[in-house]
């Protein structure tokens, strides 16, 4: 495919999450920029993929499914929903209105128009990727909550980068993650930190948009909330391979409440 041909498919989506590297220079115009993307997959410490069978909950427009199909995993497979069923132009748009005028969003598979399942609008961006990159990256669409895990099988290695967080039942989800996952699941989400209490587990609840004022935000643990649950769970043991804690001296010394982004191994 020329360079050409890329630039034609990537213009023909109308919004972009990843900026992801589709060869020749050509770098979708993703709200993430590649160098956080690069950085957010450096701070996840992935294994050594090859050989390994990796499933990606919550894919958005690929690029952590990308990356480790390239990495030489044996066999990758993307799940999404939310993601893929919304018309994310429209969805970002509303969610931008709301927030300059100061009112919390209705949740977004509940505005007209936004919320499609059937022609999946938001899945244009990796299906894109997926034909220039010529990719062997398996899709399954389904809500990871609900799906039957029969179906879906076991992994070797398992993300589960941005999505606990927004979950109304993490718990359960942690269960669910433990049940497909052979050897370890990366976790990523957002945390908080709460100075005189690391040793307590605890977890955040937000009733609306307190969160970077997204009404699709639920819950936060912190270090130790999460390990716990993750034990309880049934991951025998977990590991932060991000920067802990989060460095604000000020806000530590006047034992305020930090929000930062939180990256867990947890092993089987």
């Amino acid at each position: 495919m020329t360079r050409d041909e890329k630039l034609q498919l990537i213009d023909k989506v109308p919004f972009w999450f990843h900026s992801i590297d589709c060869g020749d220079g050509v770098i979708t115009d993703g709200v993430k920029p590649l160098a956080i993307l690069q950085q957010e997959l450096a701070a996840m410490a992935v294994p050594r993929l090859a050989g390994k069978t990796v499933l990606d909950i919550g894919a958005w427009d690929g690029f952590f499914s990308f990356a480790a199909e390239e990495s030489g995993a044996e066999r990758v497979t993307a799940l999404d929903h939310y993601v893929w069923s919304m018309d994310l132009e429209r969805q970002q748009r509303y969610w931008k209105a709301c927030r300059e005028q100061g009112v919390p969003p209705t949740p977004y598979h509940l505005v007209p128009g936004h919320w499609d399942p059937g022609t999946l609008p938001g899945k244009r961006a990796f299906d894109t990727v997926h034909r220039i990159k010529r990719s062997s990256v398996e899709q399954v669409v389904a809500d990871f909550m609900t799906v039957d895990l029969v179906e879906v099988g076991q992994f070797d290695v398992v993300y589960f980068l941005g999505v606990l967080y927004h979950l109304e039942e993490p718990y359960k989800a942690l269960k669910r993650l433990s049940l497909i996952t052979r050897e370890v699941a990366i976790i990523e989400t957002a945390a908080v930190f709460l100075p005189p209490h690391e040793d307590v587990g605890i977890f955040e609840f937000y009733e609306s948009n307190e969160l970077a004022a997204d009404v699709g935000n639920w819950f936060a643990p912190n270090a130790a909330g999460l390990a716990k649950a993750c034990r309880a769970a049934g991951f025998r043991g977990v590991n932060v391979t991000s920067t802990y804690p989060p460095v604000d001296a000020t806000a530590a010394s006047a034992q305020q409440v930090q929000r930062y982004r939180l990256t867990v191994h947890a092993y089987k």
